[in-house]
């Protein structure tokens, strides 16, 4: 599958490709919220107003990828929990009106795949339209997903939209607080990873590629991923090496190394087991930078391919002197579903 374009609304500046440049933020805060684009000249005013956040976000990086490039054949989403703010306001409605008459924005707005009929509406695309609701691995299907759909069409040239997108909701952040997924105590992103406490800080944002059949004037390409549920540390080695004899690679092979690490003390050891393996290969903590939320495997993919193409060469911070042509990425949420996805120029 390979990369044509891309872009993403995250708690760094990449929607004007700062953060690209070098201009790394500084997170102090308890949640790192998304630094989101004027909508003004891609949403108009009476539709920006009644979207929930998420959905806001998504069609802020759909819109721009799509007017710059031809309608896709699909589009793809994998998400969490959707616009889960305006879930509960439809519930609380049905409570508070008795299940009378309710507000209807908030019932269109309060599923998981109301941003992909609301894409598919705003571009007229009538193609394959599929929404992937399964959790922390919720990106790793969507790709799953896409790669079937180019095998089912292989001969044929074909283009999907694939992304992701997660938003804070007051909600989702105070129950995964109280499972002591963050942190109580508040520390910069600059020291995250050194905290040597419980929990993370929680993140959002929506990342969205543009893919194609056809390699010609590609940034990059999705080689290959896998995931699994269940691992114990000792297994998480025998897991990274089956992976690479899979595609015929060996762990020299690998360029770059873009780990999940998030600051976390119980968790953050499945990522040492996997360091070891890969000895004077530059590695990206990609999480200190946008936060713990589920999908943002998506955003470790973005970072990949702007890595591949000779940007963000700031977080690498001299570990190497070259423009590296393949990364491996491992994710995990909460050490329970671990994914590998590969990258490559």
């Amino acid at each position: 599958m390979y990369i044509k374009d891309l872009y993403a609304i995250s708690p760094q500046k990449t929607h004007d490709l700062s953060f690209e440049n070098g201009d790394w933020q500084v997170l102090n805060e308890y949640i790192y919220k998304a630094i989101e684009p004027s909508y003004q000249d891609l949403i108009p005013n009476a539709q920006l107003r009644r979207m929930g956040k998420a959905v806001r976000m998504g069609i802020g990086v759909s819109l721009p990828l799509l007017g710059r490039n031809p309608k896709p054949d699909g589009i793809i989403f994998g998400t969490a929990n959707g616009g889960l703010e305006d879930c509960i306001k439809f519930l609380n409605q049905i409570v508070e009106y008795n299940e009378g008459t309710l507000t209807p924005t908030n019932f269109v707005q309060s599923t998981p795949n109301a941003l992909a009929g609301q894409v598919a509406l705003l571009s007229e695309n009538q193609g394959y339209n599929m929404t992937h609701v399964n959790g922390s691995l919720a990106f790793e299907s969507a790709l799953m997903d896409a790669s079937l759909y180019f095998d089912e069409h292989s001969g044929t040239e074909k283009n999907l939209l694939l992304g992701a997108v997660e938003e804070i909701s007051d909600y989702n952040y105070n129950i995964d607080r109280l499972g002591e997924r963050f942190k109580e105590e508040l520390v910069s992103n600059e020291e995250l990873l050194n905290s040597g406490t419980k929990g993370s800080y929680c993140g959002e944002g929506s990342t969205q590629f543009y893919l194609s059949s056809n390699p010609e004037n590609s940034l990059a390409r999705f080689s290959a991923f896998k995931q699994s549920s269940h691992l114990s540390p000792d297994e998480i080695q025998a897991f990274v090496i089956d992976f690479l004899e899979e595609n015929n690679l060996q762990r020299k092979d690998i360029d770059c190394l873009l780990l999940g690490k998030s600051g976390d003390v119980n968790t953050d050891s499945w990522y040492e087991e996997v360091e070891p393996l890969f000895e004077n290969t530059p590695v990206v903590y990609f999480k200190k930078s946008v936060g713990e939320y589920r999908t943002v495997s998506a955003f470790a993919s973005y970072l990949a391919v702007r890595l591949l193409n000779g940007q963000a060469k700031h977080l690498l911070q001299n570990q190497a002197t070259g423009i590296p042509r393949t990364i491996l990425i491992y994710n995990h949420f909460d050490a329970v579903r671990h994914s590998l996805i590969l990258i490559q120029k």
